[in-house]
């Protein structure tokens, strides 16, 4: 069960930071190879900009709670 415990913020960070980026990147990338973008991928490029920046304040706001709550959090990772 500890293991649980400290594999899920990693887990949570990894999927709401790293993971909305990492799919942004490659579309980036995809875009950056073909030089256009057709509509859906415009459209779901800026749905997910939009849910990384949202995935970002909730994270944000995480923390802010933790800080409040359990102040040493950070130095125990």
């Amino acid at each position: 069960m500890e293991l649980v415990e400290l594999l899920r913020t990693p887990l949570i960070i990894f999927l709401a930071v790293v993971a909305p980026v990492w799919i942004v990147v490659h579309y980036f990338t995809r875009w950056r190879s073909a030089k256009t973008l057709s509509r859906d991928d415009e459209q779901t490029l800026s749905e997910l900009w939009d849910s990384a920046a949202k995935m970002e304040d909730r994270i944000h706001t995480l923390e802010q709670i933790l800080d409040a709550e359990s102040p040493g959090w950070r130095s125990r990772q």
